[in-house]
């Protein structure tokens, strides 16, 4: 008896003030940290910010219109370019204005095209009912999951046990499919075009991929440029790179060249679909049974979704990028949900998080802080160490650049500039595929530990004292790798639309198992909380810090966002925090 009333008292406890599921507790610390900062997030405008909105712009909406004719084919025309523009354009808009983290870029994604790909042959071949309206009640159901979510604190007994370790997965899972993109429109290009075609098709995608990758790296070249006109070369990098190949199969005799190009339509603003004449679902027409049945892929798009738009979060506000507004999950959660209820009534494809684009959005709105430096110990030629000073960087807190790039996409709506995307080579969007996906990888851990598996071991970084040796890092990141092709792999099989609960597998693995695999000192050096500070192998349990703590401009410190003060070396990376807090 005594048991069972213990059991009683804990329930009724997690409903009290400060319990974990007492209901709207994050929801309205996420709205009275959005009243704090929503003025200042407008009063941040510089070009800066306008570079960062048209880079956006071109690795949002291009993609979208890859994965637009993917869904175009796969989905029986349901979904075209002008539902993927739409979602796209609407959702961001809304994100930009009402968000509590407007750093988080919103899309249609790779892994949701696969995910509705999927039910749209079930629909098709095995149901036989109507994609449209399943696909609305899925949303829907989605919708109201979302919000149930964010009421009843799902970040606090969710992402709370997330760790870096599946963050990295799920970033690399994303950077492979961008690849995978890349490959499938080349293979397109080869089918539906004759040699000479195929092989200007590769150096066009090839040269949007190293160009881009050319331009980034300007600010660096010897001044034989004014520095401005560099730093420019380095905003404008993807965009300048992109319009050149768009432009250059028109010139010369190279416009005698056959070209697959994005498919759009000169049409109205209408659905895709031959016979939809609106913009809504009937949805109500769906037979009861397909109703409940509709849960089930709605319970997996919001498994999905749910983890995919918190990590996109989080990784666009890790700590190099130096946030000081506060920020939270909760708010955002239930918009996600509206809007994705509301695409499913539109009959478009709903918009989440992305990934790579919302780290690569903070990365183009990185910056020196002006009369802020850190002291750093740097070994000249002959081998003499010596001071430096290194300004800090911050990334610029705003809402223009995602509300500019997602109103951009949205007046793409209209037939006219339809037909401007329409003069796109696919093989463009091959380059910038790939150049996303090695945007994406460049800034992993995985990748940097991957390289220290064929490097030299004089030249690896010290370890700590405790970690025994680099074997343990690297079968640690071999599994990393093996997990994220299993789960690649998983999503070209008839089994796809369960890959998110593969992800999510991760987590309990990682707490319940990974720690009888590796010992607690390899674990604490390569993995550590996703949301707060430490790791689960830590002595100290930090589940409670909040955001009481005030930062320097007045704003309450986020705790995740801290450096991580416990950590000896920066987790994988060998970067000594205490001398780069940056």
């Amino acid at each position: 008896m005594s048991t069972r009333t213990s059991r009683v008292s804990k329930t009724i406890s997690a409903f009290r003030k400060d319990g974990i599921l007492r209901p709207f507790r994050l929801l309205s610390q996420d709205l009275h940290n959005f009243s704090t900062r929503y003025i200042s997030d407008w009063t941040v405008f510089n070009q800066l910010v306008f570079a960062s909105a048209v880079y956006v712009f071109f690795t949002n909406i291009l993609p979208g219109l890859t994965f637009a004719s993917d869904l175009y084919v796969l989905t029986g025309e349901n979904w075209g370019a002008i539902e993927v523009i739409f979602s796209t354009g609407l959702c961001g808009v809304i994100f930009s204005l009402f968000s509590i983290q407007p750093l988080t870029i919103l899309g249609v994604t790779g892994p949701f095209s696969v995910l509705a790909e999927n039910i749209y042959t079930l629909c098709n071949d095995s149901f036989g009912i109507d994609f449209l309206q399943f696909m609305a009640w899925s949303l829907i159901h989605a919708g109201w999951m979302h919000v149930f979510l964010a009421i009843f604190n799902a970040h606090d007994w969710t992402m709370l046990y997330v760790t870096e370790c599946s963050c990295e997965i799920f970033s690399l899972l994303n950077s492979i499919i961008y690849f995978h993109k890349a490959v499938q429109e080349l293979e397109r290009a080869h089918a539906n075009l004759d040699l000479a075609s195929f092989l200007y098709a590769i150096i066009g995608a090839v040269g949007t991929f190293e160009l881009a990758l050319f331009l980034t790296y300007a600010e660096r070249w010897p001044p034989i440029l004014h520095r401005y006109v560099r730093l420019g070369l380095r905003e404008y990098a993807a965009a300048i790179s992109i319009i050149f190949f768009i432009g250059i199969p028109y010139a010369g005799e190279l416009h005698q060249l056959d070209k697959d190009r994005l498919y759009t339509s000169s049409q109205a603003f209408r659905p895709t679909k031959p016979g939809r004449e609106h913009f809504y679902v009937r949805f109500w027409e769906l037979p009861v049974g397909w109703v409940f049945a509709a849960l089930v892929p709605g319970a997996i798009i919001t498994i999905l979704f749910f983890f995919d738009h918190e990590i996109s979060s989080i990784i666009c506000t890790i700590n190099r990028y130096g946030v000081r507004k506060p920020t939270g999950y909760a708010q955002d959660i239930v918009l996600l949900g509206l809007t994705t209820a509301l695409c499913g009534i539109l009959g478009i494809p709903p918009s989440n998080g992305l990934l790579p684009q919302a780290p690569l959005h903070s990365e183009s709105l990185m910056h020196n802080v002006k009369g802020e430096y850190v002291e750093e110990t740097a070994t000249d030629k002959h081998g003499i160490e010596h001071s430096v000073q290194k300004p800090v960087q911050r990334v610029h807190e705003q809402r223009w650049s995602s509300f500019l790039h997602a109103g951009a996409i949205l007046i793409f709506i209209c037939p006219p500039l339809q037909l401007v995307l329409g003069l796109t080579p696919t093989s463009v969007l091959a380059g910038l595929f790939i150049f996303m996906g090695q945007q994406s990888l460049s800034v992993n851990p995985i990748m940097q530990r991957a390289f220290w598996m064929i490097t030299s071991p004089s030249e690896l970084p010290p370890l700590p004292e405790r970690v025994p040796s680099y074997w343990h890092i690297h079968s640690y990141t071999l599994f990393q790798i093996l997990a994220t092709v299993v789960v690649f792999v998983v999503t070209l099989t008839k089994g796809g639309p369960a890959f998110p609960v593969l992800i999510i597998l991760l987590v309990p693995f990682r707490l319940l198992a990974m720690g009888r695999i590796w010992n607690k000192d390899v674990l604490r050096y390569v993995d550590r909380w996703a949301c707060r500070d430490g790791c689960p192998e830590g002595s100290v349990d930090d589940r409670q810090l909040g955001m009481n703590e005030m930062s320097d401009d007045g704003f309450p410190v986020d705790h995740r966002t801290r450096s991580g003060e416990d950590s000896e070396v920066e987790k994988g990376t060998g970067i000594d925090k205490s001398q780069n807090p940056s």
